[in-house]
């Protein structure tokens, strides 16, 4: 059995992350920690969990935890995996793994160091779906893919910590993060060069609005995030002999089945759409379970931190495309 700790009282980790850890085969959760105690205490009671810390230190010196989960801010995320993995624990990292390419390749080189398993939250990778629609491509049924298209649209408050730039905030590295991920999954290539556009909010400074075109060395991704838009999610993959249409592209709800749209009919005015159904799964579990089974058998992450710089790389390279107003390229 695996036991986990969790960093933290995160709304995300308690209303979604902790119960899918919960549902999890051969994991446990034993512990959480926050800096306020009686908060910590407050969650253990309230999940009913045997152990509480007042700090995240403390938790990290329990030798009865296997790894940890790390849904701290942005700006948090290296450092507190950092001593997660000093510690001797695996690490379970929320996403984005870091705030940019260079910090995060200071995770490389404490898992080279230490021997922890550490891996990036990001759950699409694991969904039967996302693993389906690679496969279509592979086998060539919608043709050479040439278009990766993701949305990704939500409101929220603006005392959200979204809206704080020292913490890392802003929809760039929130849901942009999704369609660039993806679109590498699908390319199985790194891009060439980006173009990043933002609408930045004057009084915090972080951006509200971002779209993008990725140029991939067989095609291109576009997308479009925003933090002020109604809720929307979708991603379509374009080919030379058809499409993919993932509704619900990046969190589909776990508890009913999802669906992938294939169109390869030959006419634009008679479609012919085939629908694949998946069943019902938390992707979150999904993960969970796999990290769990790599860091107990000193297997490969699921998805490799390598991996994930490079994600970074792209979204700095956005980033300074949306300010220098040209292409950049990722750094290698």
């Amino acid at each position: 059995m695996f036991r986990f700790g969790v960093l933290g009282v995160s709304r995300f980790a308690l209303r979604k992350m902790i119960p899918a850890m919960r549902a999890a085969r051969g994991v446990e959760l034993v512990a959480i920690a926050s800096r306020d105690g009686a908060k910590a205490a407050a969650a253990a009671r309230e999940l009913g969990l045997p152990k509480s810390y007042g700090s995240y230190e403390a938790l990290l010196a329990d030798p009865e935890i296997d790894g940890v989960y790390n849904p701290l801010p942005n700006h948090l995320h290296v450092p507190w995996s950092e001593r997660a993995a000093e510690a001797g624990k695996h690490v379970l990292c929320e996403k984005p793994i870091a705030l940019g390419a260079a910090e995060a390749r200071r995770l490389l080189a404490v898992r080279d160091r230490t021997g922890v398993v550490v891996c990036e939250a990001a759950m699409v990778r694991v969904h039967p779906r996302w693993l389906a629609a690679r496969e279509l491509i592979r086998g060539g049924r919608i043709g050479a893919l040439r278009s990766f298209v993701g949305t990704f649209g939500y409101s929220i408050a603006r005392d959200n910590i979204r809206f704080d730039a020292e913490m890392g905030g802003g929809v760039l590295l929130d849901t942009g993060f999704y369609p660039v991920t993806m679109s590498r999954f699908c390319f199985e290539a790194e891009p060439t060069g980006v173009l990043g556009r933002s609408e930045v909010d004057a009084a915090t400074g972080v951006d509200l609005l971002t779209s993008a075109v990725l140029q991939f060395p067989s095609g291109q991704a576009t997308f479009s995030c925003g933090m002020d838009l109604g809720p929307m999610q979708r991603a379509l993959l374009l080919g030379t002999k058809g499409h993919l249409e993932l509704p619900i592209a990046w969190n589909p709800p776990g508890d009913r089945p999802s669906e992938l749209i294939i169109e390869t009919s030959a006419s634009l005015e008679e479609p012919t759409p085939e629908r694949m159904a998946f069943d019902a799964v938390d992707q979150y579990t999904l993960l969970v379970e796999l990290f769990a089974q790599a860091a107990s058998s000193g297997g490969p992450a699921p998805i490799a931190l390598e991996d994930s710089v490079m994600n970074m790389a792209v979204l700095d390279a956005l980033a300074r495309s949306a300010k220098s107003g040209r292409w950049e390229s990722p750094a290698r």
